[in-house]
């Protein structure tokens, strides 16, 4: 089969590559669509992945076309979202219930093969079925969403709370319509990429800017959520979370990214900082909420290319040009 593979740091090919069989209780996916992530990227500088080479890919969906000898969950034919996450299911933190947090933590498309490639395969229990409505291709956005599912886990989120995303990519638009699915008073958006910043509007934002300096809080808000996993943005949001409010760090960043934080600050004003990591029990509620059309995929989705232009793709995510890119093997 055809596959990306990400040879070494910096470097990548579309090539040729065995096809891949599954086990007893795995499945092998015919590919419809692979979403990029910034992951991706960081996968590419040599971050994340524990060994190279690897295929990329853990946005993905498409069709079962071999089950393994033990699979009686899903059949030939039938269309599934994957889940990429991959626990021990016997260290400290998966038997605590924080298997995102596993202390041998693996993932589809970033430790082992995933779905930049004609096919994939995956445990069957990572498999969700897709309802007849939902479109294969599009159901590649249920992973980002699941991850954003966990994201508001961690917020507990209040009714009212006033909301401020840094990034309106992907990632920040989806927290948007999460924030306004949890009944945030208001929701500002800001980001140095006007042409995202008017996706955030076309969805319904409060507000949006290219400085938080341009938006009229003085006292700041309740709940800063990065998406961007820059720096500047990060120690900016720092700054602007209010009284007794929380700061999300939601988007990857590199590994030598750093910020400065106030303990007073935190200590006297009880401010939160957290983080989010991945997916945890949130693939299936996020494949629910899919179905329903709390996204619409002609609006997070802006391109749709083969497999053989996968590095033209993600030299057009690193100049931040679109929303949401796919690979259609």
């Amino acid at each position: 089969m055809k596959a990306v593979v990400i040879t070494g740091v910096g470097q990548l090919e579309v090539t040729e590559v065995p096809d891949p069989k599954a086990g007893p209780r795995e499945v092998v996916v015919d590919v419809s669509a692979c979403g990029l992530c910034g992951t991706d990227l960081h996968i590419l500088q040599g971050e994340f992945a524990p060994t190279l080479p690897v295929i990329p890919g853990h946005e993905f969906a498409g069709v079962v076309v071999e089950i393994g000898a033990d699979v009686t969950e899903v059949a030939v034919g039938d269309r599934v979202a994957v889940d990429p996450s991959l626990y021990c299911h016997e260290c400290r933190m998966c038997r605590l219930g924080r298997n995102n947090l596993c202390e041998r933590w693996n993932a589809i498309g970033v430790s082992v093969s995933g779905g930049a490639a004609e096919f994939a395969v995956a445990p069957v229990a990572n498999c969700v079925k897709l309802p007849d409505h939902v479109r294969t291709e599009d159901a590649a956005l249920i992973e980002p969403l699941s991850c954003a599912v966990r994201g508001y886990d961690i917020l507990r989120s209040q009714l009212a709370s006033r909301v401020l995303i840094y990034g309106s990519g992907t990632m920040g638009l989806m927290m948007l319509q999460l924030g306004k699915l949890t009944g945030a008073a208001s929701i500002e958006v800001v980001d140095i990429n006007t042409d995202r910043l008017a996706t955030a509007k076309q969805l319904g934002v409060t507000a949006t800017a290219t400085s938080a300096d341009e938006l009229d809080r003085p006292k700041g808000w309740d709940v800063v959520i990065d998406a961007t996993g820059n720096e500047r943005a990060i120690q900016d949001g720092l700054n602007r979370v209010a009284k007794g409010g929380t700061f999300l760090q939601f988007g990857v960043s590199d590994y030598a990214a750093r910020a400065v934080i106030e303990p007073y600050k935190i200590y006297n004003q009880e401010i939160t900082i957290t983080g989010s990591m991945a997916v945890l029990h949130s693939f299936e509620r996020a494949a629910d909420l899919f179905a329903t059309g709390v996204l619409d995929p002609n609006i997070f989705i802006s391109d749709r290319l083969p497999l053989d232009s996968y590095a033209a793709a993600i030299e057009q995510f690193k100049a931040g040009e679109g929303r949401k890119i796919q690979i259609l093997p």
